[in-house]
């Protein structure tokens, strides 16, 4: 088996570190590894499958003998070291926002458009965690009958904002318990027992950036470019896992029991909707794992083409790191 040489660009960072788990786990044939982070990591030092490597700063004339790049830094980092990165020859395959709109860059969730991935031009953008997570959930409905628009609420968790939301959660939540005063730097008001309507900044239309995500990045992806979707944003003082509420309204009338049999046989989901047992998704049986939990499948009481539905994904590993590896597989032959 070919082998190839691999680097991830943002290393050290939660969703970097995941990849490397990720890339483990699902055995990707590396040639040589190279780590990269900015200068204040430089130099430490990462284990990976029983091999020690340093952690090499971005800058630019690092990114020599690279196949593929998988990006996990911000949007700033990736547009300043993407054409370089191209030009020496690798795929650079991007967690950021910074290119998933860019009609020249192909936005890829395997389950859902993975031949997108041969028409890139040297790169390759991961998408929103939740709109992963989202159409992964409603992929099988969309193949029963086109889905003409989305009600969206997401319940996203605190390590959505990275490595210090779990931590400022956990601060508050001690300083609840032993009288102190709360600080909030990374959200906006507290986050433990609170939930916050606002992800992202406003924009004119009072939606949020992070909400319209939904809709732009799901009109690519699934090739719906007339895919209406309104959708509302919430952080929760959850650790791990975003939960969505999904209303999906479809072309034709679908039999939930129809709905329930496509969703059961989809790639990258798992059927977990037995309200007898109380058995439907939660953060906490979502965690730490590659699937999508789909429950709570409902007709809609308003819309009689309408199917109402909840589902819950681990943001961190197949809303970022999993499906980028799954591109990078899909890229080489090893992903169907």
């Amino acid at each position: 088996m070919k082998k190839y040489n691999v680097g991830i660009l943002g290393a050290t960072g939660a969703v970097g570190r995941e990849m490397l788990n990720v890339l483990k786990e699902r055995n990707f044939p590396i040639n040589e590894l190279k780590l990269f982070a900015s200068s204040r990591s430089a130099g430490k030092k990462i284990e990976f499958d029983g091999k020690e490597y340093t952690i090499i700063e971005a800058k630019h004339g690092a990114f020599s003998n690279i196949d593929i790049m998988l990006g996990a830094a911000s949007n700033p980092v990736a547009i300043e070291f993407k054409d370089e990165i191209v030009s020496s020859g690798a795929v650079f395959i991007d967690n950021s926002s910074a290119f998933r709109m860019d009609e020249e860059v192909p936005l890829v969730v395997p389950e859902i458009n993975g031949d997108d991935v041969f028409k890139h031009k040297g790169v390759i953008a991961n998408p929103n965690c939740s709109t992963i997570i989202s159409l992964v959930a409603i992929n099988a409905i969309n193949k029963l009958s086109k889905i003409k628009a989305i009600y969206a609420s997401t319940y996203q968790a605190t390590s959505g904002a990275g490595a210090e939301g779990p931590v400022e959660l956990r601060k508050q939540e001690e300083a609840l318990l032993n009288n102190k005063e709360i600080t909030s730097k990374v959200f906006q008001y507290q986050i433990a027992e609170n939930v916050i309507p606002q992800i992202g900044s406003f924009l004119s239309d009072g939606y949020t950036k992070e909400e319209m995500k939904m809709q732009n990045e799901g009109r690519k992806i699934m090739h719906l470019p007339e895919l209406l979707v309104t959708c509302t944003c919430v952080r929760v003082p959850v650790v791990r896992s975003h939960s969505i509420s999904l209303n999906v309204i479809t072309e034709d009338k679908l039999s939930l029991d129809e709905v329930r049999k496509a969703i059961e046989v989809s790639k990258g989901v798992k059927l977990y909707d037995d309200l007898d047992k109380l058995l439907y998704p939660m953060p906490i049986v979502t965690s730490s794992q590659d699937l999508v939990y789909v429950g709570r499948i409902r007709r809609d009481l308003i819309n009689e083409n309408g199917i109402t539905l909840w589902c819950c994904g681990d943001q961190v590993r197949k809303g970022a790191a999993t499906n980028a590896v799954q591109i990078a597989m899909k890229l080489i032959g090893l992903e169907e």
